[in-house]
């Protein structure tokens, strides 16, 4: 077992981890509905890893996979998180941890897997963040160094999810699409250019990445709450 140093959660990752301080929550149970979709779609049951992106930036990929990691956690299942947006990363800022060793050290054989991944205070949750911001992030995950860490989380990890770049801005999501069993694209209600959305799917698509559906992120109610909807293509 790979050994991490625990750590606290922080009053300021409140909102961003509903699903962890407020699991009862209307928005914790869509998470939960969104997590029972990926499962539905994993009939041949080799789904290990998923990745998630979007169009553009804030539209809240990274919201979504950090409460996507802590209900997998919630469920039992040894869930591994990964900041592999090494151009803008967050999820050591949402799990209030250090990012001076991370992925980047990792692939640059800096750094074992093992001393890289910290424990959060999520029981069954484990990060690996960015680590340095590094000059070629998309050569970093085409490269045979990524499939053999990939390879070796799946030893380690029932679930491994990806925190990834917009697809539109950098290739880096194409790569990570066709590494991944699995890719999640989440759009902004009211927010999201329709083109945006449709181009980004053929891009995913067009990378031979199975795209399993969309997260509709931000869309309010009458009483102007806000719900997650998940749906296929």
């Amino acid at each position: 077992m790979f050994k991490r140093k625990k750590k606290t959660t922080s009053p300021t990752t409140q909102r961003s981890l509903i699903a962890h301080v407020q699991p009862k929550s209307p928005i914790s149970e869509q998470y939960r509905t969104i997590r029972t979709n990926i499962q539905f779609s994993n009939v041949d049951g080799n789904l290990h890893s998923v990745m998630v992106t979007s169009s553009s930036p804030g539209e809240g990929k990274s919201t979504t996979v950090a409460n996507l990691a802590v209900v997998f956690a919630q469920q039992g299942k040894n869930v591994l998180l990964v900041d592999a947006d090494m151009r803008k990363p967050t999820v050591h800022y949402t799990f209030r941890l250090e990012n001076h060793i991370g992925l980047t050290n990792v692939l640059t054989k800096q750094a074992a897997l093992s001393s890289a991944i910290h424990e959060t205070s999520i029981e069954n949750l484990s990060v690996l963040t960015s680590g340095p911001i590094p000059p070629n992030p998309a050569e970093l995950l085409a490269s045979a160094g990524m499939k053999e860490m990939m390879e070796e989380m799946y030893k380690e990890y029932d679930i491994v999810l990806f925190d990834t770049p917009p697809v539109l801005a950098v290739t880096d999501g194409q790569i990570l699409a066709n590494l991944c069993h699995g890719s999640i694209l989440v759009i902004r209600s009211g927010e999201t250019v329709i083109e945006a959305a449709q181009k980004s799917k053929e891009l995913l698509m067009n990378a031979q990445g199975k795209l399993l559906g969309v997260v509709l992120n931000q869309k309010k109610q009458e009483k102007g709450e806000y719900f997650y909807y998940y749906g296929t293509n």
